[in-house]
């Protein structure tokens, strides 16, 4: 086996005398690496924000009170027809309230349970928006709205003042950006709130909330939870809504059913109340990986058909190699390592290119108003990407190095002489 010193010197000699085909392998690696490291950073970029916007704002369990058809119906409180089959048209709904009965204890047993990461509550009003003579329906939720922001991100959704202000005035509201452009209103400006009831409530718009879905923008609005208890003329204790965030939202499904059969409420968790959207995001995820596959496995066949005619056009060294003395296994090994080498070089660029190029991306300004909290475009800068970025690049050469690089090493250097 001849020392590795002479083999790098041999290989270093290859790749510099044939500089211009030494250079567009590395350029062909390098292309292949960049454009998976770009295409895989901006689709799961995108992925990861369309996933947050619905999953950052969606708690875990929504408990509340949802109004269901009377499971018994007044024929069924008839003894002379409870042994016959009875149907029943226009079934009608069962009495029940809107509000959480002991919502204050659930909450309390809920914060104390290990597996819970905070619980917030709503108190939801049907309202009418007054403006002068302009007159809308709408809803108005009584929130908590510091922990709103801790749990939910609430924060991003105000696109203009701030939750902290609605937290210091009682008389404020965060108003829909829908609302608001309807009415013509802005950050500082008066509006009254109607309740069914009648009740009118005078109220100054301290921020402006825009979630970015138009039908929910143009009827909703937030307030202090004290504020919504004043509007349906409840106390303290009347609450319509319980949103639960978990420490791991695979648990949501089971707790959800625990809560529902124990306190005789609906617990709807994250996973049943998006399954059309959880099902839109795995197709998205699959689509992205296979794109990324298939464009690496494009790559690597370039990278291949590049290193094999390299070493192609230099069979006559190969049989001066050979004819000096050089073994077979010591001919694969100069041109795996020039492989590598080119592999290494193209690789780490790739990178560079990649990642240079997703900073320019995610610099990029993007913004609308369906995706007010979206300023540039998402990249995801997932380290994991590189590492298969280059250890694909390594194994690509390697392998497009040592398949013709093992047919090299039985070539007979006669053969090869009397062919020129």
């Amino acid at each position: 086996m001849t020392d590795l010193s002479i083999i790098m010197d041999i290989t270093r000699t290859h790749l510099s005398s044939r500089l211009k085909q030494s250079v567009i392998a590395a350029l062909g690696v390098t292309f292949g690496i960049g454009s998976y490291i770009i295409l895989v950073s901006f689709m799961t970029g995108l992925n990861v924000m369309l996933d947050g916007l619905v999953l950052n704002r969606t708690p875990h369990i929504h408990i509340y009170n949802e109004i269901t058809p009377s499971e018994i119906q007044p024929i069924d409180r008839v003894e002379d027809w409870t042994e016959t089959f009875n149907v029943v048209r226009s079934v009608k709904p069962k009495e029940s309230i809107e509000r959480i009965h002991n919502a204050l204890p659930l909450m309390t047993s809920l914060r104390k349970d290990e597996r819970v990461r905070g619980v917030t509550s709503w108190a939801s009003a049907r309202v009418f928006y007054l403006a002068g003579s302009n007159q809308l329906t709408g809803m108005v939720n009584g929130i908590e709205a510091l922990e709103e922001v801790k749990l939910f991100n609430f924060g991003d959704y105000i696109v203009e003042g701030s939750p902290a202000d609605l937290v210091k005035n009682n008389n404020g509201i965060l108003l829909g950006a829908g609302v608001a452009k309807k009415l013509s209103l802005g950050l500082g400006d008066k509006i009254q709130l109607s309740t069914v009831a009648g009740g009118i409530l005078p109220l100054k718009i301290v921020g402006i909330y825009q979630s970015g879905l138009a039908d929910v923008d143009n009827v909703q609005s937030f307030v202090n939870l004290t504020t919504a208890q004043q509007l349906n003329g409840e106390g303290s204790n009347y609450i319509t809504d319980i949103n639960v965030k978990l420490f791991d939202m695979e648990e949501a499904p089971v707790m959800a059913r625990q809560i529902s059969k124990d306190h005789d409420i609906t617990a709807k968790d994250i996973q049943d109340a998006n399954a059309q959207f959880e099902t839109g995001s795995q197709i998205r995820n699959l689509i992205t990986y296979a794109v990324s596959i298939t464009l690496l496995i494009v790559a690597g066949f370039g990278i291949y058909n590049i290193l094999n005619m390299f070493i192609y056009e230099k069979m006559n060294d190969i049989a001066i190699l050979k004819a000096t003395g050089f073994s077979g296994g010591d001919v694969r090994s100069i041109f795996i390592s020039q492989a590598l080498i080119i592999g290494i070089l193209g690789g780490i660029l790739g990178l560079i290119v990649g990642f240079f190029v997703s900073v320019l991306i995610s610099h990029t300004p993007f913004e609308t108003e369906a995706l007010p909290t979206i300023k540039t475009y998402p990249v995801n800068f997932d380290g994991a990407y590189y590492i298969i970025g280059m250890t694909f690049a390594l194994l690509s050469t390697f392998l497009a190095g040592y398949l013709p690089a093992r047919k090299a090493q039985y070539i007979d250097p006669v053969d090869i002489i009397r062919g020129q």
